[in-house]
């Protein structure tokens, strides 16, 4: 019997004995191709030689200290690294734990930043409709993940919701991208003066979003607009690339692509690439300035924020990232999955989009593709793909309530920027194997 308080009390999950490069094995000898990176976190895949040395290397020096006592070199140096790779205006970077933890800190920061500067009047946050920020309850209350949400609402301070930038579901017949992505983002600044231009302090947003749509991306030319209406109004923009960011999406910062610079940024997943668990929230001059300039102190913290260890696994990681040229390959083979992803299901009668950017990539399923009907729910399609693809060796991520937290289905991709043309072959003929017996 075990004493684990597992995630879902009724699975019986295999143990997992070893990882090597794209595969996990189960202590039966069973491989499985970790077509999911977890939850797009093993970016390097599994058994990476460096990165271990480095964890090594430190912990013949030091585990860990306190940041009320010390800071430490991986801590310096992984800041370094990361403000001379970061969007414009970010300035500095807070250490934590994961990206739950990044996202309470953005918010924090981002209300004390206004108490600093003498506008406690802004208590209000505004995000998206079917997004996630993390399950810690700031982070739960901010995000638009409903079925996440309900049993803590409660508990939860306020926040509103617009509509995610969602093309497939979203734009009109008589609307071009870019329109649609102009009405969307205009549903900012809708909401700012419904609330009261002075009282909002931050816009929340996935540049790319993850895990409850399943890989949506922007239109071009939404998140210029969303920059524009947050400068208009003195709101700070509050990017979460906790499962975009650090490549996952052929640039290093997701919102490279988009051309924008954030006034806070999360980061968490790749950046450890599950080696030790790591996240940071990133902020500009502006907003550190006007802490170190009023109380200075900021108001927030954790055990075990700066960890030396999970610092200096970071810098290996984002050494591989960013020289060993694993953001670049992340935007190639992306290129090529989405091209074997058509190839193969683009005319299938029950799929509906297949989407992303880099290596992170999403496959909706619908009843009708015509209609874009999406299934019942009480069929669990997503569950029973989830199910089909194990057995068949392919672990992904596949999740229910797409459309608005009940309705529809999709799969979440997200290999190891290690892959290979082969192992793409190979997730797409295992989620053949898993669609034939599903759908």
């Amino acid at each position: 019997m075990s004493h684990v308080f597992p995630r879902h009390t009724k699975a019986v999950l295999p143990e997992v004995a070893r990882g090597e490069g794209v595969y996990l094995f189960d202590t039966d000898g069973k491989s499985y191709f970790d077509g999911s990176g977890g939850a797009a976190v093993s970016c390097l895949g599994h058994g990476d030689a460096d990165v271990i040395a480095a964890i090594k290397d430190q912990l013949d020096s030091i585990a860990y200290a306190h940041t009320s006592f010390f800071t430490s070199k991986p801590a310096e140096r992984l800041a370094d690294m990361l403000v001379a790779l970061a969007p414009e205006g970010i300035d500095r970077v807070y250490p934590v734990s994961g990206g739950s933890e990044a996202v309470e800190a953005a918010l924090k920061l981002a209300r004390q930043y206004f108490v600093e500067i003498g506008k406690p009047q802004r208590r209000h946050v505004i995000a998206r409709r079917q997004s996630y920020h993390g399950n810690t309850l700031g982070a739960l209350a901010t995000g638009g993940n409903e079925w996440r949400r309900a049993p803590f609402a409660p508990l939860m301070v306020e926040t509103t919701h617009i509509s995610p930038c969602y093309e497939y579901r979203g734009r009109r017949d008589d609307e071009t991208p870019a329109e649609y992505g102009l009405r969307v983002a205009n549903e900012l600044e809708e909401e700012i003066l419904r609330l009261g231009g002075d009282t909002v302090f931050a816009f929340v947003a996935e540049p790319v979003v993850g895990a409850t749509a399943g890989a949506v991306p922007p239109v071009e030319g939404y998140f210029k607009r969303v920059r524009e209406i947050c400068d208009k109004y003195g709101v700070l923009l509050i990017l979460d690339e906790v499962m975009c960011g650090m490549g996952r999406t052929g640039t290093l910062f997701a919102c490279e692509r988009d051309g924008i610079s954030p006034d806070i940024v999360t980061i968490a997943k790749g950046l450890g690439a599950g080696y030790q668990p790591i996240g940071a929230m990133l902020c500009s001059g502006k907003i550190y300035e006007a802490i170190e300039n009023g109380s200075g102190f900021f108001q927030h913290g954790h055990t075990y924020i700066g960890h030396p260890t999970a610092c200096a696994a970071a810098l290996a990681v984002l050494g591989k990232l960013t020289d060993g040229g694993l953001v670049e390959r992340s935007a190639m083979m992306g290129e090529r999955l989405q091209s074997a992803l058509e190839e193969a299901f683009g005319q299938h009668p029950h799929v509906g989009d297949i989407r992303g950017r880099g290596l992170f990539r999403g496959i909706e399923l619908v009843e009708d593709r015509e209609t874009k009907k999406p299934f019942d729910p009480s069929r669990g399609v997503n569950k029973a793909l989830k199910k089909k693809c194990f057995e068949a060796g392919l672990i992904c991520y596949p999740m229910g309530g797409t459309i608005d937290g009940k309705e529809g289905d999709h799969i979440l991709l997200a290999p190891p920027f290690i892959l290979t043309d082969d192992h793409v072959g190979e997730i797409v003929d295992k989620l053949s194997v898993a669609f034939d017996a599903v759908l």
